[in-house]
């Protein structure tokens, strides 16, 4: 069992504590009523549907995952907190599992009020007369805007009985991706322990690689790790990208056999009750650097220390990023990936080449989490209680211009950061990612199997 199969141990007092704080939110802005359905299941192929996984923003407000579920919050003097949810049903149960049902889920998870979802159409124009501001996440879901339209257009037509329709609408999400973007202490406990399954992962791949395996042999060496440590999901489809493959970005077919001599890129993380872990690591498929691939691991090293130490409250998104592409850019002179003087490099923004991406990107519930990098178009300061990833990289694809020694060497290394009152805090140190610990870790292997 774990928080997100077994109810009783879901702590829900963080989930209502940040209903209240988006309804303090709304009554700073106007108040009225905010609408949130969670995801819909999805079919896979004909009758069967893909494993369900709930609506980010709707599980960060209620902790409740069944699906055909809907939040509704009422701001003002006599503020409502209410669910709509799948009634209670027997033989559903028997074919499909358990369901809380309104009066239970009302219990649970805290709510003032629950009805089964086939309530929501007759109740939702009544819900929606007389508030000032509709607050919902119009744009996203063409049916969901639709059941809204149909709602606002029933209250419309009771006009002459002297009810009003929100005169305004407001973006639900942009206010919960403020909210979001700074976890509290539950958020951060569960991004330490995903965190935690997602090292260990890493580290049963390095020592279960070597040369002859295939790629999908150690995304399943991933897999079991996180599985069998209690994690729900990976956050996102693994990439386990050997030779040439690790000059791509996103490559995630996993089928190659790997080779004596390659390095092997994996970027992988698990889904722990609802968060997200993100980790890269880049090694050498048989256990030990060449002298290439050791200088090139080396310079992307030293690039993700400088970001780090770029990462404290009051500095700007963009200074880790900043503080990566200067320590990348010469080493890619100093090795003779590029011509020129650093200042040119830097200047026509040759390095993209070899760095094609973003040093890192929040992390949340989402891999890619919810929040704003510009406010007002400066870039975002850091505040404590912000989770991000740094993860530079240089990929050298073949060219007729770079020594063939670089060839096929690709290397990103990453790792979740959590912004702290006086810096950052890496929540991913159980993975080696020095060169010596790297190698012992596979050596050890090696010599175990022996």
């Amino acid at each position: 069992m774990n928080a997100l199969t077994d109810p009783l141990h879901l702590d829900t007092l963080p989930f209502r504590a940040r209903r209240e704080r988006l309804l303090a939110r709304m009554d700073a802005a106007g108040g009225g009523i905010a609408i949130l359905p969670t995801a819909p299941e999805r079919t896979r192929n004909r009758d069967a549907h893909y494993p369900y996984r709930h609506d980010s923003y709707f599980y960060y407000l209620s902790g409740f995952r069944e699906p055909e579920a809907v939040l509704v919050l009422i701001a003002g003097d006599a503020p409502k907190q209410i669910l709509f949810c799948r009634e209670k049903n027997e033989e559903r149960e028997i074919w499909d599992g358990y369901r809380h049902g309104p009066e239970a889920a009302s219990a649970l998870f805290g709510f003032d009020e629950a009805w089964t979802i086939g309530e929501l159409e007759k109740r939702l124009p009544d819900l929606l007369a007389n508030q000032a501001v509709l607050w919902c996440g119009l744009g996203y879901d063409n049916e969901w805007d639709a059941r809204i339209m149909t709602a606002l257009n029933a209250v419309r037509a009771n006009a002459r009985t002297g009810v009003t329709p929100p005169h305004s609408v407001r973006d639900l999400r942009a206010d919960l991706d403020e909210m979001r973007l700074i976890k509290d202490a539950s958020e951060l406990n569960t991004m330490r322990r995903a965190a935690s399954i997602s090292a260990a992962a890493h580290c049963r791949a390095m020592q279960q690689t070597q040369p002859g395996r295939f790629e999908y042999e150690i995304e399943a060496e991933l897999l079991h790790a996180f599985r069998s440590n209690g994690s729900q999901a990976p956050a996102y489809t693994s990439i386990v990208a050997s030779g040439a493959n690790a000059c791509v970005l996103h490559y995630v077919e996993n089928e190659r056999r790997m080779r004596d001599g390659e390095l092997l890129l994996i970027d992988a993380g698990c889904e722990l009750d609802g968060y997200a872990s993100d980790i890269t690591r880049t090694f050498p498929v048989n256990g030990r650097f060449s002298g290439p691939q050791r200088d090139v691991y080396e310079l992307v090293l030293a690039s993700q220390h400088a970001a780090k130490a770029a990462i404290r409250p009051g500095a700007h998104w963009n200074e880790a990023h900043e503080a990566a592409v200067e320590v990348l850019a010469r080493g890619m002179v100093d090795l003779g990936l590029l011509r020129g003087s650093f200042d040119e490099v830097m200047e026509k923004g040759d390095y993209r080449r070899f760095y094609m991406h973003r040093t890192g990107h929040w992390l949340g519930m989402d891999v890619h989490d919810a929040g704003e990098y510009k406010l007002a178009g400066e870039w975002r300061p850091l505040e404590p209680g912000m989770v991000l990833t740094v993860e530079p990289g240089c990929y050298i694809r073949p060219s007729a211009d770079v020594p063939e020694a670089f060839w096929n060497i690709g290397i990103r290394i990453e790792d979740d950061a959590v912004v702290t009152a006086d810096g950052c805090e890496y929540i991913t140190d159980g993975v080696p990612r020095e060169i010596d610990q790297i190698e012992a870790l596979m050596r050890d292997q090696a010599d175990a199997a022996a």
